[in-house]
């Protein structure tokens, strides 16, 4: 299992800046999102062992939010200290897809997104959307 910042850089360095391709901290919050809920669908298992908040924009990843908040609506810049190889190849795959689906959205749009499915529907604002719920929920997501 890898920890959501790990995830979360291999997510940022999938942007083009020079193409206009950037994330924000909002904007990450809901690939982590996305990312978890597939992970446990696929192999039914947690990605990263972080809790994911429901808060008023959408799904969060508190730790994370809290690393990167100082950037604000800004881009997040590439990461120093990362290293592909540090990701199994099914880890790879399924954050590329994830990023390759979502991440041509914007955050807006994406929090848009969040706000119409159950796990965040159904917690609670500021408590943690259980494993169980994303899980049920992303399992109705995939095509199979």
């Amino acid at each position: 299992m890898y920890n959501a910042l790990d995830i979360a850089k291999y997510l940022i360095t999938l942007a083009s800046p020079e193409e206009e391709d950037l994330i924000t901290n909002l904007k990450l919050q809901k690939l982590l999102y996305y990312a978890q809920g597939f992970h446990l669908a696929l192999f039914e298992k947690p990605l990263f062992s972080e809790k994911i908040e429901a808060w008023q924009y959408g799904p969060v990843v508190p730790e994370v939010y809290r690393l990167y908040k100082q950037y604000e609506p800004n881009p997040l810049p590439q990461p120093d200290d990362f290293n592909v190889d540090e990701y199994d190849e099914k880890t790879q795959e399924l954050l590329n897809e994830v990023y390759e689906v979502y991440g041509q959205y914007t955050a807006p749009t994406l929090m848009r997104f969040t706000h119409q499915e159950l796990p965040w529907k159904k917690t609670p604002l500021n408590e943690e959307i259980s494993l169980d719920l994303m899980k049920a929920y992303f399992d109705t997501q995939l095509v199979k």
